[in-house]
């Protein structure tokens, strides 16, 4: 059907509905026959396919294959397939529980993207109200304006200058003015239907109201084939790290391997079968000793329930690289109202010769509506509706009995909105904007009951009201108005907003939230600069800043108009004491973030109008206000503020730091345990003694090295994390002498594992040798190789500190000690398990010193952390 053919009467007709709308009942039975209005996703995986995708990983295939040589080889030998039992156990766990893991991830993921679903305001039972977009029905009417997406296929019906953007659709990237009136031609195309609007666009200016003609796969957008499925996953770039490191790691246990075999072969001389199964065991043994099977599992858990934990907190994230850049961030541009105030706007000052005429335009002149339990609007519109209701306006009557039969919403370039009502039988337009924008297009001035010129002491006296206004912290909105005989047929700002007739002015205060004082002063400690973008005038930003801290005597403000003045070398030099920005355009706040990426810094910009995009787009970190933001914003924003707060900015830095702090911690344990199993085997190998089998070795990592690296990812935040400056985003995840301390402790583990088989051999015969075969030894270093690296992970609570002052305890952590404990000694008193690892019961000496010497891991890495302690503070103070 060609809606634009048809004038709205028949539209609406057409499609059962009014200009009121529909009735909840009828919009509840379209909803349950026709179905959600939303595209339909892309095929989402099947268990099958994660479970072979998991089983796909370079590290399981060679533990698969080693399964494989160590069957085929146990056959031969007739020898019962223990090992072959255990790697196919903990390859398939592990693979259960990668599956696992990534639906809860998704499902956390979902969960997060229903907190940011898009709402449309619609008209039902006669009454505004607002719904989520996907419970749209045809013939439901819905009102838009500058800053929304258009939810489904629409006819409109009225129209006040709306222009939207359609790139989506016809790959025009510019703005579209649109239209009521009905379109003769038949078969136009959709770039050229003036009077509808598509799912997919965005209104960028104006205000209207239009009825839905059709809704999800129907729409125009749904015809156009996966154009917009589910969005692809994607990993982040600590995650690519990971599989690059993954990747090297199977490259490096392959070469291992290789030299293994031809060191064995060249060795003992020959390639007979005792020696090819020898090689066999060892290349097995290396396979599952270098391969930290839980480390994609574990991060993928710390990430996911950070994301969640930060949701929980008013801090939705949309995309997950913003986590780790979160930890980066250096600059922090604000936007003031409903950020760093509290959006709550009340009316206490008021300037001029005619406030009922002042009250009349801040009432008609205004969205905001009366409820039955109070308004309901924007913060300022409803400071001024309350101001106009104190006054004897009574909003309600006055709209009855003067219809608004045009308007010029307001936007950020001209500062002002305007609306024509019918007065008295003739037209009266009512204006209110910035004063200073607003007092330019006025020629006269209301004066008591006369009309008079405007004179430069009227606007001196004016100029002078406004600045002590200023000095208060006040908000201050102008109002003009205009008459008319009649309206001209092209509305536009040059006829409209020109000429008009000052009336006065009116000061607000919107107070700042209480606990943003002292989150700026966090981010002051962590090295984070806070700036202030506003489109207040310069004296209420400064005096707002100076409250928060944000303005200090180092810092300068800075207007719109100043900082176009500036070239951009000049910008640059002067850009780290700029803390404050007022009267400022959409297009300073790209200039902002792109001076700030110039000069190396990692900047997160706030927003919520339409507006606002392109500057949040461009910032490393786009954060939007969940609350007054626009749907546009939100598709472009790395991250949501579901309470609009800047504190909760700042909650998710700290909670971003401790995420990664977290992850390098999992990391270096895992990869510190992974190398002393290596390293050991090797050794061993070369020494020409077996320390530890492979079913060993799986053990290990699937009980000591997975549960305990899971308990380091929830670990919680170190005291003085945001006493840290950011953490540079070239950064690599080794960095900051990580490399050294998983080598040092890697050795150490692998040190202890052989003194331990040692004093096992001691022992059983007296001798401080590595004796091939001796059941105490390997049963002993398979214990002292668990208990080191479980002790190992209370020492990773911390790579810097001193586990004594980390803070209060991690029960994961000790749950997952004493339960990995529990079940290693199991192995070694169960006699089923014992036989089937091939280990002996320790006697009470023999358990008590493998224990001791696993413990020394302990007091070993506490030296060296406080000898790193002592060589960054004297570094750092000799840098001074």
């Amino acid at each position: 059907m060609n809606y634009y053919n048809l004038s709205t009467e028949k539209t609406l007709k057409l499609l059962d509905s009014t200009k009121n709308g529909l009735t909840e009942e009828k919009a509840q039975k379209r909803l349950l026959k026709y179905g959600k209005n939303k595209l339909a996703e892309g095929k989402k995986k099947s268990v099958v396919s994660r479970f072979i995708k998991e089983l796909c990983d370079p590290m399981i295939i060679i533990l698969i294959v080693s399964a494989i040589v160590s069957g085929i080889t146990s056959f031969i030998e007739r020898e019962f397939p223990s090992d072959v039992i255990i790697i196919i156990f903990v390859v398939l766990l592990n693979a259960i529980l990668g599956v696992v893991q990534e639906s809860k991830a998704e499902k956390a993921i979902e969960a997060l993207h229903r907190m940011a679903k898009s709402t449309t305001k619609v008209i039902r039972n006669g009454q505004l109200t607002v719904v989520e977009s996907e419970d749209l029905v045809i013939g439901d009417v819905i009102v838009l304006e500058a800053g929304d997406i258009v939810p489904a296929d629409c006819r409109i019906l009225e129209c006040f200058t709306v222009k939207t953007e359609e790139s989506a659709l016809t790959g025009e990237s510019f703005a579209v003015i649109k239209t009521a009136d009905v379109i003769e031609k038949e078969k136009v195309p959709l770039a050229d239907r003036k009077n509808c609007m598509y799912l997919g666009s965005t209104v960028v200016y104006g205000k209207c109201k239009a009825v839905i003609t059709n809704v999800s796969m129907n729409t125009e957008l749904g015809k156009i084939a996966g154009s917009l499925q589910s969005v692809a996953e994607e990993n982040t770039p600590l995650q690519k790290k990971l599989n690059e490191l993954s990747k090297i790691l199977s490259i490096a246990v392959l070469g291992i391997c290789m030299f293994i075999f031809v060191f064995t072969i060249v060795k003992n001389g020959n390639m007979e079968g005792r020696v090819l199964l020898d090689t066999r065991i060892v290349a097995i043994s290396l396979a599952v000793a270098a391969i930290p099977e839980g480390l994609a599992t574990v991060v993928t858990i710390v990430l996911s329930i950070g994301v969640t934990k930060m949701s929980r907190h008013n801090a939705v994230i949309r995309k997950l690289t913003a986590v780790e850049t979160l930890g980066c961030a250096e600059v922090i541009c604000s936007d003031k109202t409903g950020t760093l105030t509290q959006n709550k706007m009340t009316v206490t000052e008021s300037f001029a010769d005619d406030s009922t005429m002042l009250s009349l335009i801040m009432a008609c002149c205004n969205d905001a509506t009366v409820i039955k339990d109070g308004l309901k609007g924007e913060a300022t519109e409803c400071a001024l509706l309350e101001y106009a209701l104190k006054n004897g306006i009574d909003k309600p009557k006055t709209e009855r009995d003067n219809e608004r039969v045009a308007e010029m919403p307001f936007d950020s370039v001209r500062k002002m909105m305007s609306t024509v009502n019918r007065y008295n039988g003739k037209y009266i337009q009512f204006t209110k904007g910035a004063f200073d924008e607003l007092i330019k297009k006025c020629a006269y001035y209301k004066q008591g009951d006369k009309v008079v010129s405007m004179t430069s002491e009227i606007r001196k006296k004016y100029e002078d009201v406004t600045k002590n206004m200023a000095k208060k912290a006040l908000r201050i909105l102008a109002g003009a108005y205009k008459t008319y005989d009649n309206i001209p047929n092209n509305l536009n700002e040059n006829i409209f907003e020109n000429q008009m007739i000052f009336v006065g002015v009116c000061g607000m205060i919107d107070p700042v939230r209480p606990e943003v004082k002292k989150a700026i002063s966090e981010c002051h400690k962590a090295g984070i600069k806070t700036i202030m973008i506003t489109g207040d005038h310069k004296i209420t930003a400064t005096a707002i800043a100076e409250e928060l801290g944000i303005l200090t005597k180092k810092n300068i403000a800075l207007t719109g108009a100043e900082l176009d003045e500036l070239s951009d070398e000049q910008f640059i030099k002067i850009i780290d004491k700029i803390t404050v920005y007022a009267r400022v355009q959409p297009e300073h706040k790209v200039r902002i973030v792109r001076t700030w990426q110039k000069i190396g810094k990692i900047t997160a910009m706030t927003g919520d109008g339409v507006n606002d995009a392109p500057s949040m787009k461009m910032a490393d970190i786009g954060i939007v206000m969940g609350i007054t933001g626009t749907d546009v914003t939100k598709n472009v924003a790395d991250m949501v503020l579901a309470d609009d707060n800047f504190a909760t900015i700042v909650y998710a830095v700290k909670e971003g730091r401790k995420i990664y702090d977290n992850i390098r911690k999992t990391i270096q344990f895992l990869l510190s345990s992974n190398l002393s199993e290596v390293l050991a085997i090797f050794l061993s190998t070369i020494i020409g003694f077996t320390v530890l089998k492979p079913t060993h070795l799986l053990w290990i990592n699937l009980i000591t090295d997975t549960f305990p690296a899971i308990g380091l990812g929830l670990e919680h935040t170190e005291r003085g994390i945001m006493n840290r400056k950011p953490r540079p985003s070239k950064e690599g995840i080794f960095a900051g002498g990580m490399s050294f301390n998983v080598i040092y402790q890697g050795i150490t583990v692998t040190a202890l594992v052989l003194l331990s088989y040692i004093a096992g051999v001691y022992i059983d015969t007296g001798k401080f040798a590595f004796m091939n075969g001796n059941m105490t030894g390997m049963t002993m270093a398979f214990l002292t190789m668990n208990m080191a690296e479980i002790f190992h992970s209370v020492n990773m609570r911390s790579q810097t500190k001193s586990i004594f002052k980390v803070g209060k305890p991690n029960a994961f952590i000790i749950l997952t000690v004493f339960i990995s404990f529990l079940l290693t000694i199991g192995i070694i008193y169960i006699p089923f398990l014992r036989g089937l690892f091939i280990l002996k019961g320790l006697s009470i000496k023999e358990l008590v010193i493998a224990i001791i010497i696993s413990f020394m891991i302990i007091p070993i890495v506490e030296t060296v952390k406080m000898i790193q302690r002592v060589f960054i503070k004297k570094n750092t103070s000799g840098a001074v």
